[in-house]
């Protein structure tokens, strides 16, 4: 599902920098560019940050 239309940035695209380690809305702006132009898909992009966050576990947490 595109999330950010105005640099076609899907949501399988802002998982897979949660994967590689983006944990918060501006890191992934600086990565993919979501939210840079008209920041409507800011909100969206954060609750799939969010869920991607608790999905996947944080073993420095657990050390």
């Amino acid at each position: 599902m595109y999330v950010c239309l105005c640099h076609a940035i899907t949501d399988t695209q802002i998982k897979e920098a949660v994967d590689q380690g983006d944990t918060s809305l501006a890191a992934v702006k600086q990565r993919l560019g979501v939210g840079n132009q008209c920041g409507k898909c800011s909100r969206m992009a954060n609750e799939i940050i969010q869920a991607r966050l608790d999905v996947t576990p944080n073993f420095y947490e657990v050390a």
